[in-house]
């Protein structure tokens, strides 16, 4: 798997057109190779032999699969470029990876890197004609805010699964800090051996909340993801009980975000 830092250059300022050209083939792929997955992959992969634990992890590894040739689509048609540090520490027995969430296509780079990872999305991706059979078939996990989606993601994590969570619930507002509720602190509290951060930057910023996918930058977007160093989610067990042990652990996880992403942003050029 190519991780090699790819530059940013003068030259990613030019090409707007082909750029927006190659912008709206990647969302194309992107849907029509969920039909693909739906319609015609998943339904042979369900012909081989297996329980219903190998043919999760066989259709968890597709989709990882098929996420890392779209990231890696995007860069070779000059649509983005991105470095990623400290992948290795990522996909471990019983480790939740929790990172903020900054533009849309965070999920398709953290799942492509981690390929037998389970993940909590977003409910209405439920629902869409293009991502629904992926999910369904990987079993993910919707983030739905039950105490049902809280006890299968903790039991996950207890299974030695790896657990993708983005504790913002939704995209990170530009120009503002990330706001992460409590859930990804109780789920790694009641389940996670080790809790390991992303810190994910992209500059310009681009994908948000508020912007549809045909307002590209000026310039070349570029993806920063870095691993940091490990977390003992017990190592706040102390602080009290499990909700006030989950709040104190929810809110160094929010101060250690702003942090690294300040020091990221006085070390960028």
């Amino acid at each position: 798997m190519d991780l090699a830092t790819q530059p940013v250059t003068e030259k990613n300022r030019d090409a707007y057109y082909w750029r927006l050209l190659a912008t709206a083939a990647s969302f194309t792929l992107f849907g029509l190779g969920g039909l693909c997955l739906r319609l015609v992959v998943f339904p042979l992969l369900s012909c081989l032999p297996g329980d219903a634990q190998a043919h999760r992890l066989r259709a968890r590894i597709t989709v990882s699969r098929c996420f890392w040739f779209f990231v890696r689509f995007m860069a070779r048609t000059g649509v983005l470029t991105y470095d990623i540090q400290g992948a290795e520490k990522l996909g471990r027995p019983g480790q939740m990876i929790i990172a903020n969430h900054p533009s849309l296509i965070d999920v398709v780079f953290l799942i492509g890197l981690v390929s037998h990872a389970n993940c909590v999305v977003k409910q209405s991706l439920w629902t869409n004609p293009f991502t629904r059979g992926p999910l369904r078939r990987t079993d993910y996990i919707s983030n739905d805010g039950s105490m049902d989606m809280l006890d299968r993601a903790a039991e996950a994590l207890k299974n030695g699964q790896t657990l993708i969570i983005f504790p913002e619930g939704t995209r990170t507002q530009p120009g503002k800090p990330p706001a992460f509720h409590r859930g990804g602190a109780a789920i790694a509290m009641r389940g996670a051996k080790i809790l390991t951060p992303v810190i994910i930057k992209v500059n310009p910023s681009t994908l948000t909340k508020a912007e549809p996918w045909y307002r590209i930058p000026k310039r070349r977007v570029h993806f920063s993801f870095r691993v940091g160093a490990d977390i003992d989610p017990q190592a706040f067990a102390a602080c009290g009980p499990a909700p006030q042990a989950s709040r104190k652990l929810n809110d160094y996880l929010h101060h250690y975000f702003i942090k690294e992403l300040a020091e990221d942003e006085r070390s960028t050029p």
